[in-house]
């Protein structure tokens, strides 16, 4: 984190308070912010939940805040969310993950994928749809993007890829984002992408299945993976082949160097599933080990990622709907994970690895936790 008397407090500096002050605002909105985003490392999910939490800890709170006039309500967080620009808490957002991942930190791969928040729909609307940016090695989050409401994750990638660093980076994105103008944008802002084949690339996916056709694939080099956790037994083998063997337009898909087919079969409960074949090409020659490590990767946005949103932070059950509030909730929680996630503060009762949900708890009921993961000096 960007140390100081509160780090967050200078992060967001660039938002511009939404608020008219002809109305007699009572609450800094920067306070607000950071009240919020401590709440929510303290397991505290809802507006309502901010509000409780805020007036419980109030003489923590005024240690590094002024406070002037108390802690704020409830319908004061939710009409400050509404208001505030996404865009620009988005700016903040990108601002301070630059400066809380390690300086070593090398480039790995950055996983793209998309997820509704399903208490959010409001009417006739269309619940708010996010997709994300994360850092499979860091299990962070990069950036995220809210689709329009009248569009799809199609329009909002590049949007996202436009406004993160990706050089060096293995971008891998499932089958909504094979797209020629993504594949384009990746490789112009130098990173390289691993993107899934399906039916939406129809022309593609026929050249690409035909290279690995059961009379072919024999003489092609394969990696065979077995997952046995989670009570199944997933057999995974993976092949690669040279771009050049489905004759990939080099003109559609800059710098494509490989395609690979992944075929699973689960067998669980004495069943055993069909036969499944996935088709990927990506711009990095790969072997089929590495193919078969990045593919599983791409996957960590699953159970690293909206796992947690919805089983530890209850986002889908959130129903907040109005404005931009479903948003800026939704990069509060994106803050506190990424603090989580980098956060190696071990606590002396246990030798364990606390887990994020037990991080969040423990953050609640032990100040010197929340302090460590806030990156706030000790006491």
């Amino acid at each position: 984190m960007c140390h100081g008397r509160f780090s967050l407090m200078d992060c967001l500096d660039e938002i511009d308070d939404p608020r008219a002050a002809s109305n007699g605002t009572l609450y800094d909105f920067r306070e607000i912010l950071v009240i919020a985003i401590c709440a929510s490392l303290c397991d505290m999910d809802t507006c309502a939940d901010f509000a409780v939490w805020a007036e419980a800890r109030e003489p923590w709170l005024k240690k590094f805040l002024t406070l002037k006039n108390g802690t704020p309500s409830s319908a004061t967080f939710y009409r400050l969310f509404r208001a505030l620009d996404p865009k620009q808490f988005e700016t903040f957002f990108r601002r301070w993950v630059s400066q809380i991942v390690p300086a070593a930190a090398a480039p790995g791969q950055m996983a793209i994928d998309g997820k509704t928040i399903r208490g959010s729909a409001d009417g006739t609307g269309r619940p708010a749809h996010i997709v994300s940016a994360f850092s499979t090695d860091l299990g962070i989050v990069f950036g995220q993007e809210r689709v329009d409401e009248k569009s799809n994750e199609i329009t909002a990638i590049p949007e996202l890829l436009d406004a993160l660093y990706v050089k060096g980076f293995l971008v891998s994105i499932d089958a909504m984002g094979c797209q020629k103008e993504i594949a384009r944008k990746i490789i112009a802002k130098g990173g390289d992408y691993l993107l899934m084949v399906k039916g939406n690339q129809p022309g593609l996916l026929a050249r690409v299945s035909d290279a690995f056709s059961e009379g072919k694939r024999a003489d092609l080099p394969h990696f065979a993976h077995l997952d046995t956790t989670h009570g199944r037994v997933v057999t995974q083998l993976t092949w690669t082949a040279p771009a050049t063997l489905a004759a990939v337009d080099a003109r559609d898909w800059p710098n494509c160097q490989t395609i690979a087919l992944v075929a699973s079969l689960r067998q669980a409960g004495g069943k055993t599933s069909d036969l499944e074949q996935r088709y990927y090409l990506s711009s990095r020659e790969m072997t089929p080990e590495a193919m078969a490590k990045a593919i599983r990767a791409h996957w960590t946005v699953e159970n690293k990622l909206h796992w947690m949103l919805d089983v530890n932070f209850s986002e889908d059950a959130c129903a907040v709907r109005k404005d931009n509030a479903p948003e800026i909730l939704s990069l509060i929680r994106r803050v506190v994970i990424n603090m989580l996630s980098l956060d190696t503060t071990q606590p002396s009762f246990t030798k364990k690895k606390l887990s994020k949900r037990l991080k969040r708890k423990f953050a609640n009921w032990d100040e010197g936790i929340m302090r460590s993961i806030l990156g706030l000096q000790p006491l």
